[in-house]
């Protein structure tokens, strides 16, 4: 996998993580609790969505990657699924202006060939608008399971084998990890998860491996800017050894 990279530092040297990932989770129990149908909370997320990114810009947060609809939400009701859709679609069409006026690069990563024609275009548009921008990375998980990413990482070394691009020799950890959604970014520091559970529910299980993990009980509609922060505080507490001892982490951090 690709080394660790050191974390970057705020002013009063609290550690910043380069990569956080969030499973947004709770939507539908936060509209329950409302009263209202569970398409309310997926409405209601989407302001959580934007109090994130722009908490991670102020905070120099270099990647931020966001699970929106895994591999096996289709077997959500039929209704809800087609709500979804149309939800992406605007936020596509309204959101992406704004994050290109912020200087976000905007990508989303996934098998989207199950996706509608129009909505695939969409999603190419709004890549293309960002493609040059230098500031944060908002990647958008869709139609993603973190075993289709690592089996079609696989699928694509078998073909290069096979076609004599490299040889089985050539596969290792590095070479698998660059077959992987985000392989361009910095590696994964921060996985947080909202809505009570505590499981990883197959997103980016090859990019975990030394991802600290954060679970909360508070739904993502009711996950700000504030509770953000308090995460990215607590994550400054955690001891990162990456099978090291602690006394030989502590002694790297201070070189």
């Amino acid at each position: 996998m690709n080394n660790i990279k050191p974390l970057a530092k705020q002013a009063n040297n609290k550690s910043i993580p380069q990569h956080i990932a969030i499973i947004m989770d709770g939507n539908g129990r936060w509209a329950q609790l409302q009263g209202k149908g569970r398409v309310a909370g997926h409405k209601a997320g989407v302001e959580s969505v934007r109090a994130v990114v722009a908490s991670a810009r102020k905070s120099n947060v270099k990647a931020l990657t966001l699970f929106a609809f895994s591999s096996e939400n289709w077997q959500r009701p039929a209704k809800e699924v087609g709500v979804l859709m149309d939800l992406f679609m605007y936020v596509l069409t309204k959101e992406v202006k704004r994050l290109h006026k912020h200087n976000i690069r905007f990508q989303v990563i996934g098998d989207l060939s199950r996706f509608s024609d129009d909505l695939q275009k969409k999603i190419a548009k709004s890549e293309q608008l960002t493609i040059n921008n230098t500031g944060l990375v908002l990647s958008i998980a869709a139609n993603y399971g973190g075993r289709w990413d690592i089996a079609q990482a696989a699928k694509k070394l078998a073909s290069d084998v096979n076609q004599g691009i490299i040889s089985l020799d050539d596969i290792n950890e590095d070479s698998f990890n660059e077959q992987t959604s985000l392989a361009d970014l910095p590696t994964l520091d921060l996985l947080i998860r909202t809505g009570g559970d505590c499981r990883i529910s197959n997103f980016l299980l090859w990019q975990v491996a030394y991802a600290e993990l954060f679970f909360t009980d508070t739904l993502w509609p009711d996950f700000n800017e504030k509770k953000f922060q308090e995460v990215i505080n607590c994550f400054d507490q955690r001891e990162r050894r990456f099978g090291k001892t602690g006394e030989q982490a502590r002694k790297e951090q201070i070189l």
